[in-house]
């Protein structure tokens, strides 16, 4: 069997199509065996590593493979079948916490798998297939060091370089030692090798020491195809394997391998994996197994969040946040926790679609998104977020005027659906009105209360006049008002709500971005928004909500009970309360879900802001696009490709360090030694980046 690259066959223009590849052409006998198990089913998976919670990425992900690719495609909803999958191959880095919380969110979400699978339960399935390749003479146990396997990587990708602009790669690019490239253990026999790699499963070597890795093709443009790991030797046990392996497969060995065990139909996946197609096809060729078709979707970025879960696990371990469910963040936990529920969240993928061009989807589109659904089917009530206590001096003679119950309200719980019913609230002798309506001095843009100027009360009808102002300090303790209810009175400009004496004492969340930018740069913990969480402690809501914010109906997996507080915005129970409806006892806690309307201020900047404005956004861009560049960069050719270097030095030593300037200046020690901490801490991130 040859491992050499197949040449690219034109792209298809049908639904859900890529990039394709010779290898990615089934046989006649391998269609038609899939066709008599699928039939008419089409098939997809939703592949998430339990290495964190799910969050934006993944609910598009979920609303494409359980329901926009079947739609794209055409496909009748009884034909339509998804297999939700652990990719857990990496014990290192996966939890049983992580586990059932998926499990959790995607059954909140509502999406209903044709069956749960793991990778692990396919472990002894793939290690015989290891074998298989190895007597195929397509695998092979290395004992090469990272270092000794980086640079035969980049040995690899300078040849391939080379050959790309018509230069013969033994002239740019020589080749050492065989040792190197193609390296030493690459033609060694088959024996050997299913004997080493028998002791790997074993457990009779250390961890670093073997890797088996697959004979794939070193004179390919694509770096992924320089004979990936297979498996590695990792002496921890598994969250759902439990203690029986000490080897375990790579991501690309495994994953394309349980598509085709798993007769998927389309294996869908982010753009960033598309380079990924050729070890993808390759590995299900030289096995003779089925090839799925792949498709590659732009990722799903929203503005003033990350997604990357290394920064995500930062968040939530330096305590910037709650953790993993603050509302501030974007995992499905977190966004349940503000009050989105999976309306708003599967609506808003629909909304966004996927598509491969990338983008940055702005919040407004999912406040508006909220703002429509929650708008329709969420209760009344009434709430002061910073209370004022007001004293109606004439209540009583008010009260008087209309009767026994006169003081009590008939409210709609909708006033668009009367099906949702009702409540009652009832105005006491003392009430309490946010801070927000009142104001010490007049301003005829303001249109609620003041010393000057009555206003409307809402649900009752008259007007309120303030008469006395009580202070503590700089604090308003208290305000004296009088009610008017003549014929005469003046016409007020607005109602404000009230609650009565009788109202729950709460407290309030008010959340917004948790980043001050659209696009957090790579200095993103600077960026964080210090306002993204105001808590109001001493917030009051009206007592028509009493039996709905029961500790005992609070669960932080389902949708807990939503409320609109007039004018304030909608809101939802926290999973921090601790009310007891009987015994009025406990903490209630409420969180800001989204506005009543998008916020249309604008801040006055000047021209000389705005500009600095847009150079700052033009810089992120440029840092970010420089950053992605320097993440191909394989350190050693750090000082030859990286644009900074570009054209600084003119000779380099066998390691790739600069030795002289490029006017042939020879760099002194101390020269030397700061580039080559450059060059670690570049390594560094390198390493990382390509795990």
């Amino acid at each position: 069997m040859s491992a050499e690259a197949p040449e690219t066959v034109a792209t298809t223009a049908g639904a859900l199509e890529g990039r394709e590849l010779e290898w990615a052409v089934n046989t006649p006998e391998l269609l038609a065996e899939h066709a008599s198990i699928n039939s008419s089913i089409i098939r997809t998976r939703f592949p998430p590593e339990p290495n964190g919670y799910l969050h934006f990425g993944h609910a598009q992900s979920m609303n494409m493979n359980f329901s926009l690719s079947f739609e794209k495609l055409g496909v009748p909803m009884e034909n339509r079948r998804t297999i939700f999958r652990f990719d857990d191959t990496n014990p290192d880095a996966e939890s049983p916490e992580y586990i059932d919380s998926m499990k959790r969110d995607l059954e909140w979400m509502g999406w209903q798998p044709e069956k749960t699978t793991y990778s692990s339960d396919n472990f002894q399935t793939l290690y015989e297939l290891a074998v298989k390749l190895i007597k195929k003479g397509l695998a092979y146990v290395c004992d090469m060091t990272k270092a000794e396997m980086e640079a035969q990587r980049d040995l690899a990708k300078r040849r391939c370089a080379a050959r790309a602009v018509g230069v013969d790669p033994d002239v740019e690019a020589p080749i050492p030692s065989a040792d190197i490239l193609p390296g030493r253990n690459r033609d060694t026999s088959v024996d050997r090798n299913l004997k080493l790699f028998e002791e790997m499963k074993m457990g009779l070597h250390d961890e670093g020491t073997l890797t088996l890795r697959l004979k794939m093709d070193f004179d390919s443009p694509n770096p992924n195809m320089y004979d990936l790991v297979a498996y590695r030797i990792r002496y921890t046990p598994h969250p759902h394997a439990g203690k029986g392996w000490c080897i375990y497969p790579n991501y690309d060995f495994t994953h394309g391998i349980c598509d085709s065990l798993e007769h998927i139909d389309y294996s869908i996946c982010t753009l960033e994996f598309e380079t990924r197609r050729e070890p993808y096809f390759w590995i299900l060729w030289a096995l003779d197994m089925y090839r799925p078709k792949v498709y590659e979707m732009s990722r799903l970025n929203v503005e003033y969040t990350v997604l990357s879960k290394r920064r995500l696990l930062k968040l939530v371990n330096a305590k910037y946040v709650r953790g993993w469910n603050d509302p501030r963040m974007p995992t499905i936990s977190g966004l349940r926790r503000r009050g989105y529920n999976k309306e708003i969240i599967n609506n808003f993928c629909t909304e966004v679609g996927a598509t491969r061009s990338a983008k940055v989807v702005q919040m407004a589109k999912l406040f508006h998104v909220a703002r429509l659904t929650l708008a329709d089917t969420t209760r009344r009530a009434m709430a002061a977020l910073d209370p004022i206590k007001v004293v109606i001096t004439n209540f009583d003679e008010e009260a008087a005027k209309v009767g026994e119950n006169g003081m009590t309200f008939e409210v709609q719980n909708s006033p668009t659906d009367a099906s949702l019913g009702s409540h009652d609230v009832t105005l006491t002798g003392t009430i309490y009105i946010d801070s927000e309506d009142f104001k010490m001095e007049d301003d005829p843009n303001f249109y609620r209360l003041t010393p000057d100027k009555p206003v409307g009360i809402k649900y009752h009808g008259g007007n309120l006049v303030c008469d006395e102002i009580l202070k503590d300090g700089d604090k308003i303790k208290m305000l004296k008002c009088h009610l008017d209810s003549s014929e005469c009175r003046p016409k007020p400009k607005s109602f404000i709500t009230w609650v009565p004496s009788d109202g729950i004492k709460c407290e309030v969340r008010v959340y917004d971005h948790l980043f001050t930018q659209p696009e957090p740069s790579d200095r993103w913990e600077e960026e964080l928004n210090p306002e993204s969480e105001v808590i109001y402690p001493n917030a009051i809501v009206d007592p028509s909500v009493l039996k709905l914010v029961d500790k005992k109906d609070v669960n932080e997996w389902k949708s807990n009970q939503a409320l609109q507080f007039e004018r304030l915005g909608y809101f939802v129970v926290d999973i921090d309360t601790t009310f007891d409806s009987t015994t009025k006892e406990g903490k209630l806690v409420f969180n800001r879900t989204v506005s009543l309307k998008e916020d249309k201020t604008v801040k006055k900047v000047s021209s000389h802001e705005e500009e600095q404005n847009r150079k700052r956004v033009e810089q992120q861009r440029a840092i970010a696009a420089s950053r992605d560049i320097m993440m191909t960069i394989d350190p050693q050719d750090l000082f030859k490709l990286a644009p900074e270097y570009k054209d600084k030095f003119s000779k380099f030593d066998d390691t790739g360090l600069p030795t002289h300037l490029a006017d042939g200046t020879e760099l002194t020690k101390s020269a030397k030694k700061k580039l080559e901490k450059d060059r670690a801490k570049h390594a560094k991130k390198f390493a990382k980046n390509s795990k």
